[in-house]
C-alpha cells in the first residue's frame, strides 16, 4: 500500500478566525451544472442521481438553493498544481489525447468540457464555505461535492478537482481550525494528503480497509506529517462491518477528537457507499446509522464550532434506494427536523419507472 503523498503544500500563514454566529435554513448547493460532471453512460458516478436526490430534498423541505460560479484557476491552484490544471484543460478540448495525470480509460476518463464541469463542482464547495464564513449560512450542504480522491497533481477515483479540500483550505486561510470528517467507504486519501503537514486541519476517515478496497491506503499508522503529528486519523473497517462497528467509530472518535483539537469549523464528507446496498464496496451500514451520525455531527458543530458546518455528498452508487434518502437525512439533521419513517408517496411514484429501468 502506498503512503500518502507528502508533496502537498504546507500550512499558510492565517489571520485570526472570523467568528460569526450565522443563522437560517441550511443552504443547498446545486445547479444544472452538476449534470455536466459526467464520465459517460456506463460510469458508476452518474449524474442521474441528482434527479431523485434533489427532488427528495425539495419534498423534504429544502427551499434555499445556491447555484455558484465555477472556481477560478487561482482558486484551483490554491491546492492543485498549475501544470495539472493545464492538463485537465487540455483533456477538456481533446479527450482522446494519451492518458496522463490519472486521466484516461478507467476511473477518470476524459470528456469534453471536463475542466469547466469539475471547476463548477469545486466552485460549489468554495461558495458554500464563503457563505458560512460571511455569516450568511450556518450550515451548507453540497450534494455533488466531496470529490476527496483528487491529489495536488493527479486525478483519482472519479475525482478531478478536490472541491471539499478547497473548501477546507478556504476556512483554514480565514484563520479557522478545521475538523474534517470523511465517512465515505473509500479512504479520503486526497484530502488527507493535501493537509498531511498542516497543524490547522485534522482529518478523520472511517472507511473500508485498503486491503480489500480502493485506494489501498488509510492505515492506522498514517497519522500526519512532521509538522502536524496526530492530525490524520484513520479507522479501516473490515469487509462486511455493519452499523455497530461503524457507529462505534463515529460516536467515539468524533466527539473525542473535536474536544482535543478545538475546531472552529466542521467540514464533512458523507459518501453513502458504505451502505449495505451499494454495489462497489463491502460494508453493511444502514440509513439508520447515517441518521445517528448526521445528528451527532450537527451536535458537534453547535457545541464546538458555533454551528459552522459544510457537508458534502461524496460517493454512493445505488442512486434510487440509498442516495436520495441519505442526502435528505443530512439536510434534515442540519435543519433540526425529525426524519420521517418513509419517503413521500409522491417521490416514489415519480421515480418508480426510472428506478425499475
Amino acid at each position: 500500500m502506498r503512503p500518502p503523498s507528502r508533496s502537498a503544500r504546507g500550512p499558510s500563514r492565517a489571520r485570526e478566525p472570523v467568528l460569526t454566529t450565522p443563522t437560517g435554513e441550511p443552504l443547498v448547493v446545486w445547479g444544472d451544472w452538476s449534470a455536466r460532471y459526467d464520465f459517460g453512460e456506463w460510469h458508476p458516478l452518474t449524474p442521474r442521481r441528482f434527479g431523485p436526490g434533489v427532488d427528495l430534498l425539495r419534498l423534504t423541505g429544502a427551499t434555499r438553493f445556491l447555484e455558484p460560479q465555477p472556481a477560478s484557476e487561482g482558486d484551483l491552484e490554491r491546492l492543485h498544481e498549475r501544470s495539472y490544471v493545464d492538463a485537465v484543460k487540455a483533456f477538456s478540448i481533446d479527450p482522446d489525447r494519451p492518458s496522463a495525470v490519472g486521466i484516461g480509460p478507467g476511473d477518470c476518463p476524459a470528456f469534453r468540457g471536463m475542466h469547466d464541469a469539475s471547476a463548477a463542482v469545486a466552485g460549489g464547495s468554495i461558495a458554500a464555505m464563503d457563505r458560512i464564513l460571511s455569516g450568511d449560512a450556518e450550515h451548507a450542504f453540497h450534494p455533488g461535492g466531496g470529490l476527496h480522491h483528487a491529489m495536488a497533481g493527479r486525478a483519482s477515483g472519479f475525482c478531478i478537482y478536490n472541491d471539499v479540500a478547497l473548501g477546507v483550505a478556504r476556512a483554514r486561510d480565514a484563520g479557522h481550525r478545521v475538523l474534517y470528517v470523511d465517512l465515505d467507504v473509500h479512504h479520503g486519501d486526497g484530502t488527507q494528503a493535501l493537509f498531511w503537514n498542516d497543524p490547522k486541519v485534522l482529518t478523520l476517515s472511517i472507511h473500508e480497509s485498503g486491503r480489500s478496497l480502493f485506494p489501498g491506503t488509510g492505515l492506522l499508522s498514517e497519522t500526519g506529517g512532521p509538522d502536524a503529528p496526530g492530525t490524520a486519523v484513520n479507522v479501516p473497517l473490515e469487509p462486511y462491518s455493519g452499523d455497530a462497528s461503524w457507529l462505534e467509530a463515529v460516536e467515539t472518535l468524533v466527539p473525542t477528537l473535536a474536544e482535543a483539537f478545538g475546531p472552529t469549523m466542521l467540514v464533512t464528507q458523507h459518501g453513502c457507499d458504505s451502505h449495505a446496498l451499494d454495489p462497489l464496496a463491502h460494508l453493511r451500514v444502514t440509513t439508520a446509522a447515517y441518521w445517528r451520525a448526521d445528528r451527532l455531527l450537527d451536535e458537534i458543530a453547535h457545541r464546538r464550532s458555533d454551528g459552522r458546518w459544510l457537508a458534502t455528498g461524496g460517493g454512493g452508487y445505488d442512486v434510487y434506494r440509498v442516495v436520495p434518502r441519505a442526502w435528505s437525512l443530512i439536510w434534515l439533521a442540519q435543519a433540526h427536523r425529525e426524519a420521517p419513517d418513509e419517503v413521500p408517496v409522491e417521490w416514489r411514484t415519480r421515480w418508480a419507472d426510472e428506478a425499475e429501468a
